[in-house]
């Protein structure tokens, strides 16, 4: 039976990838009934009242009283937020909010893996994981029953999806600073899956962290020969020197300084080789492969 009061799905706006979006849109096609908040009424909140089952509040994540109201009546929660200055404090913020309500089934957290390899004295990574690391210790003493989602990079990320999509587009090149690092992407809607997976039956997955990667760990040249086969063009890996791509490939982005500190952060790590993940997290959980990068240039066919 369909869970009869509403699922939470915070920053349903959608951010990089669009998440919470995906876990509205997919909760919805199969009749649960949903809450869905966002942070200003927009044309993504219109297409979200236009789902079936979907109700739409407007609200700030980091004032107590509009997460009250969204998170009243409800039981089952995915927390996800776009990467905000504010990120730890909305995490606190929702905590509170969720024990007062009480009796919630499920918390599902979306999280990153580079928390997996943090402790309290790591310096090497932005300020955004570092909100993370502390927003999962935040969630685990509030008491609540959580399950953390810890995708490696997403496909989506501006890393593949807008920086190498643009420099594929215009001379058949992506342009990144990985040297032979390895990397594992994993497709936005693989994690929306897991997320529905876990909100629609919690039982099983409550105390559990789950490490969420595309099917295989390789380096860029052989994403850009995969690129290469789905494409139908050549497609050839440039190393380029990590602050010659600030400066020339990141930098014109024009990304929101707190936003283009952690996009570099994750550039840089990415060439220290801390993105070689993989998992089989995503296949034991929706019982098929992760999708491939064939997943990400068909829904953005346009960018490449």
């Amino acid at each position: 039976m369909a869970e009869q009061r509403p699922i939470l799905v915070t920053g349903a706006g959608g951010g990089v990838g669009g998440v919470g979006h995906r876990v509205v849109a997919r909760l919805s096609s199969s009749g649960v009934a949903v809450r869905a908040m966002v942070h200003r009424e927009d044309e993504r909140a219109r297409a979200l009242r236009a789902m079936d089952g979907v109700e739409v509040v407007v609200g700030d994540l980091t004032r107590g009283a509009d997460v009250a109201e969204a998170v009243d009546g409800c039981r089952r929660i995915l927390f996800t937020m776009s990467v905000s200055p504010s990120y730890l404090e909305a995490t606190a913020t929702v905590a509170a909010a969720a024990l007062a309500a009480g009796r919630v089934e499920v918390l599902v957290d979306m999280s990153q893996m580079t928390v997996s390899q943090m402790d309290l004295t790591s310096t090497a990574e932005s300020r955004q994981q570092h909100q993370h690391w502390l927003a999962e210790h935040v969630l685990d003493w509030s008491g609540l029953p959580v399950t953390h989602l810890r995708p490696t990079v997403f496909m989506e990320n501006p890393l593949f999806a807008v920086l190498a999509a643009a420099s594929i587009r215009r001379d058949g090149t992506i342009r990144l600073p990985f040297g032979t690092a390895r990397t594992s992407p994993v497709a936005a809607q693989d994690v929306a899956d897991v997320a529905v997976r876990v909100l629609t039956d919690p039982g099983p997955h409550v105390g559990h962290v789950y490490e969420l990667t595309g099917a295989a760990s390789r380096d860029m040249a052989a994403i850009a020969a995969e690129l290469s086969g789905i494409l139908g063009r050549p497609v050839e890996y440039v190393d380029v020197p990590y602050e010659r791509w600030r400066t020339e490939e990141l930098a014109p982005a024009g990304l929101d300084p707190h936003v283009g500190e952690h996009i570099a952060t994750m550039a840089r790590l990415h060439g220290e080789n801390r993105y070689d993940r993989s998992t089989g997290d995503v296949a034991a959980l929706l019982d098929r492969p992760p999708s491939g990068l064939d997943a990400l240039v068909e829904s953005r066919a346009g960018d490449f």
